[in-house]
């Protein structure tokens, strides 16, 4: 058992004090104290004090800095948009594609990991799909469906519904090897374990902050190589996506700012942005490698306990094959989501399955509790 103790952070998150036992973080992640203050703080100066916020402009920067140090990545690389899907399209709808091109899936996505590509098949593109085998994703049937028209493969770091923890390493090596854009969708991801996109080859990531991030809906990043964003054309553009925007406003021109900021295009979500620069602030106060261990624990537990009860296993017994999903099939989901429910425990019931997704601040026990309320 790991040293990490979840007790000194659990007083940021209130809801706790009712009793409840929050497990669903593959779906949406609590705001943290902090998280809420930064925006009750924009708020209130946007009603009574600095109502233009010019601290925004610090934390902008600030946040990118943090996003960086999370993925091990330049901040000039890192974008803000919507959500993933919106960032994922920037890459989709970008690339000149012609008739033949090919783009690999795997066939357990989230959806917003496929249709930006999908859409591509109005341009002649067909999209294959590795098969997901015995709850993981082979590196070796990654490599056997790579074609030489392969031009893009696209994959979520952790799969939703499964957990499944591909070896992005490996995958990277094979793309960058035979010259195919390697895309990771990383909501699942961000937050919960490890992500170096220079040794993962990473050359495309794109990933929202409601989940594991703890921070809320409607802002999003994604990170960009300079390498793949040379080979994206534009498909849409606003005005802060040019260089040097704020001067010579009737000065039209086509000068495009030599960061990731080009993607930006027009007024940010500035509530998401200060919340999430103080979510992020407290995962890494908290260390990214301490989180992994402490979830590698609690999903043990759950594995455990799955197989000695004999329920089907979505999620791959192997801890270095998961990050902080584990998903089984009781004989009746629904009956054992709705028990859950009424004793305070918080889950996802998927495809008729029930997933659990603890964060860093969740105890053994509370994972214990939950399993012996869902096998009662």
């Amino acid at each position: 058992m790991s040293e990490f103790n979840p007790a000194p952070f659990r007083d940021l998150f209130p809801f706790l004090s009712k009793g409840t036992v929050y497990l669903d973080h593959a779906a949406i992640g609590p705001v943290p104290r902090p998280s809420r203050a930064a925006v009750e703080n924009y708020l209130r100066d946007r009603t009574e004090n600095d109502i233009i916020c010019h601290v925004f402009l610090k934390t902008y920067a600030e946040t990118k800095a943090r996003i960086g140090t999370l993925l091990n990545a330049s901040p000039d690389r890192i974008a803000f948009c919507d959500n993933t899907s919106h960032g994922l399209n920037i890459l989709a709808a970008g690339l000149k594609w012609k008739t033949g091109d090919r783009i690999l899936l795997t066939d357990v996505e989230f959806p917003a990991n496929v249709y930006p590509f999908l859409n591509q098949k109005r341009h002649g593109v067909e999209i294959d799909f590795v098969r997901c085998r015995n709850n993981r994703i082979p590196v070796e049937d990654v490599l056997n469906a790579l074609t030489p028209h392969t031009r893009l493969l696209s994959i979520s770091h952790v799969q939703f519904l499964n957990g499944c923890r591909s070896d992005l390493a490996a995958i990277g090596d094979l793309c960058r090897t035979r010259g195919v854009i390697f895309s990771v969708d990383a909501i699942q991801a961000a937050g919960a374990v490890p992500i170096d996109v220079k040794s993962m080859k990473i050359d495309f990531l794109s990933c929202g902050s409601q989940k594991w991030l703890l921070s809320t809906e409607g802002v999003a990043f994604v990170y960009v190589s300079e390498e793949t964003q040379a080979r994206i054309e534009q498909a849409y553009l606003g005005w802060l996506g040019i260089n040097d925007f704020f001067s010579d406003f009737f000065r039209y021109r086509l000068d495009l700012d030599a960061t990731a900021r080009r993607y930006e295009g027009g007024t940010l979500n500035i509530a998401g942005i200060l919340s999430l620069n103080e979510s992020i602030r407290l995962l890494l106060d908290v260390g990214i490698h301490n989180i992994e261990k402490h979830l590698h624990e609690l999903t043990q537990l759950c594995v455990d306990r799955i197989v000695r009860e004999r329920v089907e296993l979505l999620t791959p017994e192997t801890s270095a094959d998961r990050a902080g999903i584990v998903s089984f099939r009781p004989p009746n989901a629904q009956q054992t989501y709705e028990r859950l429910k009424t004793k305070g425990i918080v889950a996802s019931i998927r495809e008729e399955c029930i997933r659990f997704s603890p964060h860093f601040y969740n105890t053994h026990d509370e994972v214990l509790k939950a399993l012996d309320v869902a096998f009662s």
